[in-house]
């Protein structure tokens, strides 16, 4: 099998879950105390694996300089773009209340698809740069992804129901969402293939710069809605458990 055709399998798999959160809303009424534990728990693994699996691998490729370089640049491009999305109607997309419908602001529906994407391209494209020179696919990052993004979907898909979305546009969207996501890993990996280590360390740190900044923005803000004065144990939780399975990879 040709590298970018795997890159793009494991982007899909991880951008699947989004699909497998949106399944279980969408049909099982699911508590959000529950869907606001697992956001917590996964906002910690994926600041784990940003931390083990992007930064720390970036810098021993390309340097301290152009990983910080990139980290800040990934993080500045990620809140800009938000901003911009968030003026739109996409300021809740991973709430599961509070999302705003079409007749509330028109073009809400698009900005929340953009905003999803937005939130999916990092993690795939990091997906398919970790195939490249023979490497195999990050456990800690996989896992870290499929755990974020099934409280993702679930929390999403509960807010666009209660906007009154139909199933669709809901289905339409992350079905979407998780192709690009595999386009997104194979391209990644097709693009980048023979580059030097100073680029891909960039492109690497982009990506965990945008992540951490996601996760900042919009994942632990929908988890503390609910979850409060544990938000901090879940993700510690979270954190610790995507540490252990990285030293043990």
């Amino acid at each position: 099998m040709a590298q970018w055709v795997e890159a793009g399998l494991w982007g899909l798999a991880g951008g699947g879950a989004l699909v497998v959160g949106a399944l279980v809303a969408w049909f099982v009424r699911v508590p959000r105390d529950v869907v606001a534990v697992v956001m917590a728990f996964g906002a910690g693994v994926l600041t784990a694996a940003a931390a083990f699996e992007l930064v720390d691998e970036a810098e021993r490729r390309g340097g301290l300089a152009a990983t910080a370089a990139g980290f800040a640049g990934g993080a500045l491009v990620y809140v800009l773009a938000n901003v911009a999305l968030a003026r739109l109607g996409a300021r809740h997309r991973k709430r599961s209340s509070n999302q705003p419908s079409e007749s509330d602001q028109a073009g809400s529906g698009t900005a929340i698809a953009v905003g999803a994407l937005l939130d999916g391209v990092p993690e795939s494209v990091v997906l398919g740069v970790g195939l490249i020179g023979g490497g195999g696919v990050g456990v800690a990052m996989l896992a870290a992804v499929v755990i974020s993004n099934v409280p993702e979907g679930l929390s999403s898909v509960a807010g666009m129901k209660q906007a009154g979305r139909g199933p669709g546009y809901v289905f339409g969207v992350w079905g979407v969402i998780a192709v690009l996501s595999g386009l997104s890993a194979a391209l990644g990996n097709l693009l980048l293939d023979g580059a030097s280590p100073q680029v891909i360390a960039v492109i690497t740190a982009v990506a965990a710069g945008a992540i951490l900044a996601m996760i900042a923005d919009t994942m632990i803000p929908e988890a503390f809605e609910r979850t409060r004065l544990y938000t901090g144990l879940c993700l510690t939780a979270g954190f610790l458990t995507a540490f252990v399975v990285e030293r043990l990879g």
